[in-house]
């Protein structure tokens, strides 16, 4: 991966991080992933659904292959107001255990948004004797908006109802050791590896063996991004999704995980076969690995399409909770996706 590339796609990762984007509230990450092709100079269109599709060009139309990443991530909608101004929230894979203290923005059905911190009830533990023992779910744990609230009216005065978006705060931060620190590396950090990887063939001339597509999805944090859509022509589809980082699992931050399977059952082992073989024939740092506790939109899209699948993915730390990867486990994404495709 050449420095160019890696400074593209960094940038890129920053500028989505900071677009909110939880599953249903997904536009304005989408339209900015289209207009970063467009700007690239290719044709992307977007699917009923809401996710960006996009061909990146290529010989073989009848062999090709479709790349496939997530940019819907974790969040809740406001489930109730509450008689004193605070939020009930309905979670979307969110956990409130990781999420306590949180810094949050709730959009209003206008487009304005009001912040607010993700707060223990009675959080105080001066006040508060059951502090350290009480348990932490979205019964315990409420919004607390940053307005001078004291009762639904004055909440509702401002806009904010049941079903208003609530996106906490990525901080996103990358330490110079090259660690990549932020919320919802899965699946964005992904993300901006196929739109460097956009820019790579797009400013190199290259015109791939066979067809690529690329598609941005929008449903997959709720399970069925990817099982809509499949050009003509895909033979195989390949997910680029977080790699697991964690006991029992041989991948660490700074590698590219290959998936063998995942709690949706095995991914096709002649595609995983021919990424380990390429991974060690290039001197890729990798990790094989099965996930217990895991399924991507490859999981949705076989339910439906008659497509081989595998998955790839950088090594993340802490998933669902304030992730961590590392330049290196880009790096080493990107290059296994530039030797499968043989670009």
């Amino acid at each position: 991966m050449e420095q160019k590339t890696l400074d593209y796609t960094l940038d890129a990762l920053r500028q989505i991080l900071a677009i909110d984007s939880p599953t249903g509230f997904t536009d304005r990450a989408a339209a900015y992933v289209a207009d970063l092709l467009r700007g690239m100079g290719y044709d992307p269109a977007f699917t009923k659904k809401g996710g960006v599709l996009c061909c990146l060009g290529g010989k073989d139309e009848d062999n090709g292959i479709l790349l496939s990443v997530h940019i819907d991530t974790l969040g809740a909608v406001v489930a109730q107001v509450k008689g004193n101004g605070r939020l009930k929230l309905a979670p979307m894979s969110l956990s409130a255990h990781n999420t306590e203290a949180e810094n949050v923005l709730v959009y209003t059905r206008t487009g304005k948004t009001v912040p607010g911190t993700i707060q223990l009830i009675n959080p105080s533990v001066h006040v508060n004797p059951d502090y350290k023992t009480a348990a932490r779910n979205f019964d315990t744990v409420e919004c607390v908006l940053d307005e001078d609230v004291r009762s639904a009216e004055d909440v509702k005065a401002l806009g904010i109802g049941t079903g208003c978006f609530v996106c906490p705060d990525p901080r996103t931060t990358i330490t110079e050791s090259g660690y990549i620190k932020s919320r919802f590396l899965d699946d964005k950090l992904s993300a901006a590896i196929l739109l460097g990887l956009a820019q790579h063939i797009k400013e190199s001339g290259i015109t791939p063996q066979r067809k690529v597509w690329v598609h941005f999805t929008v449903y997959e944090e709720i399970g069925h991004g990817g099982s809509a859509t499949m050009p003509a022509g895909v033979t195989e589809m390949l997910g680029i999704d977080m790699g697991c980082v964690g006991d029992g699992i041989a991948c660490t931050e700074k590698q590219v995980s290959i998936c063998a399977k995942d709690a949706s059952g095995p991914y096709n082992f002649g595609m995983t076969n021919r990424l380990i073989a390429l991974a060690e024939e290039k001197g890729i740092d990798h990790a094989v690995d099965v996930y217990p506790f895991y399924s991507s939109d490859c999981s949705a899209a076989l339910r439906t399409y008659d497509v081989k699948a595998a998955l790839i993915g950088p090594g993340v730390y802490a998933s669902h909770g304030y992730e961590r990867s590392h330049i290196d486990g880009v790096k080493n994404t990107f290059d296994l996706l530039c030797a499968y495709l043989e670009i």
